[in-house]
């Protein structure tokens, strides 16, 4: 685990799992998707102890701020040593209904394209275990 006092925006949030590859940190960086402290912040921005960054989600907000700094990718149970979760919790609920949206889709149009792969059959199962559990 190396830490130093400065680390590039993609490579930290690729480091504390917030995606899952430093590509698609780097891309939604240059998409216009990150923020820190308010501002719209390039791969290459430098991050500091005390930034609070928001990732826009598709329909959800993520926003955390750093505790400690890291360029090597950590275990997920280490993560919380790096970052707080600022994020309120009504946009926690708009990614599962987000999630939930998704898969109902996915029953209207893409049922008809044969049986479920793997990993669209583990999303319906997940959600039909949401469902069947508060019925």
């Amino acid at each position: 685990m190396s830490v130093s006092s400065k680390v590039r925006l993609d490579k930290f949030l690729w480091a504390v799992r917030l995606f899952k590859t430093r590509s698609l940190s780097t891309s939604n960086c240059q998409g216009g998707k990150v923020e820190v402290n308010g501002r719209s912040a390039k791969p290459s921005y430098l991050v500091k102890i005390g930034d609070e960054i928001s990732i826009s989600r598709s329909g959800w907000i993520k926003s955390v701020k750093v505790s400690s700094l890291l360029d090597r990718r950590v275990g997920a149970p280490l993560v919380a040593k790096y970052l707080e979760d600022l994020t309120p919790e009504n946009e926690y609920k708009k990614a599962r209904a987000v999630r939930e949206e998704r898969a109902v889709s996915w029953l209207k149009h893409g049922a008809r394209k044969g049986r479920p792969a793997k990993r669209n059959r583990r999303q319906l199962d997940r959600w039909f275990q949401m469902h069947v559990s508060e019925a």
